[in-house]
């Protein structure tokens, strides 16, 4: 394997005895202390299940493009479907990329008075020329789920909490699966496949096709490159681990570089993240821990909030401005008048 400038953590050291899962703790511990980000083997995801979602993505973006703007996601109130090249935003700049966002498949939500971000909740939006694609994304999903579940037990156990902590605040989880390509450009680098940003959740897994460079993670305030390891995924915390820790974990700026024309690039993140309505406590760490903890960073213009739902709200509201325009116009309406006041 090459230099690597992230750790590496192998998950199936949970299930080789108590000395080894103790070090794949102290190990994730570390890690998400020190840096935000790491490689993960072990996972027991499997080459064939990887291939198959990989078919599944280039399948999907090679549809005409009638077929993808049926599914487009101004059609949906929840966020839902296609977004076309262009048509998501970070930090309020266009991101060079298209991605089908698939969430919880679920029914909206009729009441009018339940809370904002419940306008999240929903079903998604398939294409009917590929079937095959629910079928593969729900079996990635579930997989990824148990792997997520797993690392936040033990991170309970790494932080001097209880196993199921996480457990018993999440809830039925808020997840979203985003499909992406970023196609190639020929524009100076580096140029925004997706800008810098923090994730807004609690964590990530990331898949990204063979050989398709691009991610960078912000290390002592130089970039540098994360490119794909075979058999293993990227993993990042967001914010609200941070937020839930004190500032003992941290989540981490990164961005996507596009890639050169005529390459492109498919990549697969997962976010796990709790119920939209549970609110994450802040873990009462042990003194050593506590003492070594650096606080929240906070952006008074982009506020974290413990209760997921708003942080998701507030995220999707800002990435997707025509679907908020379109379907949210009180929300928009309402925020502005806040900012202004």
């Amino acid at each position: 394997m090459p230099d690597l400038n992230l750790p590496v953590l192998d998950l199936s050291l949970l299930d080789q005895g108590p000395d080894a899962a103790a070090r794949f703790r102290a190990e994730l511990r570390r890690a998400t202390h020190e840096v935000g980000f790491f490689y993960l083997t072990g996972t027991g995801v499997t080459p064939a299940l990887e291939q198959r979602l990989h078919r599944a993505a280039r399948d999907f973006f090679a549809l005409p493009e009638a077929d993808k703007l049926a599914i487009e996601n101004v059609r949906s109130p929840h966020f839902r479907g296609y977004t076309r090249i262009g048509g998501e935003r970070t930090q309020g700049r266009v991101d060079w990329r298209e991605q089908i966002d698939i969430g919880p498949e679920r029914e909206a939500v009729a009441d009018p008075d339940a809370p904002d971000f419940a306008r999240l909740i929903g079903p998604n939006l398939w294409p009917a020329a590929q079937p095959e694609l629910q079928e593969v994304a729900a079996e990635w999903q579930a997989h990824l789920t148990e792997v997520a579940r797993t690392l936040l037990r033990a991170w309970a156990l790494a932080l001097g909490a209880d196993e199921d902590y996480f457990d018993r605040h999440f809830g039925e989880p808020s997840t979203l699966l985003k499909i992406v390509r970023y196609p190639g450009t020929d524009a100076p680098e580096p140029q925004q496949g997706v800008g810098a940003h923090k994730d807004s959740g609690v964590l990530t897994l990331l898949w990204v096709e063979p050989g398709a460079r691009g991610l960078q993670v912000e290390r002592d305030g130089a970039w540098v490159d994360a490119p794909p390891v075979p058999g293993a995924f990227v993993v990042n915390i967001g914010e609200m681990l941070e937020y839930a820790t004190g500032g003992y974990l941290i989540a981490t700026n990164h961005r996507v570089v596009s890639p050169r024309f005529p390459e492109d690039r498919i990549s697969v993140p997962f976010f796990f993240n709790p119920a939209l309505g549970s609110r994450l406590p802040v873990i009462e760490l042990p003194a050593e821990l506590a003492a070594k903890a650096r606080g929240v960073t906070q952006d008074p213009a982009n506020p974290i909030h413990a209760l997921y739902g708003e942080n998701a709200l507030k995220s999707r509201l800002r990435a997707h401005p025509d679907v908020a325009a379109i379907h949210h116009a009180d929300l928009v309406a309402a925020r502005a008048s806040s900012a202004g006041a």
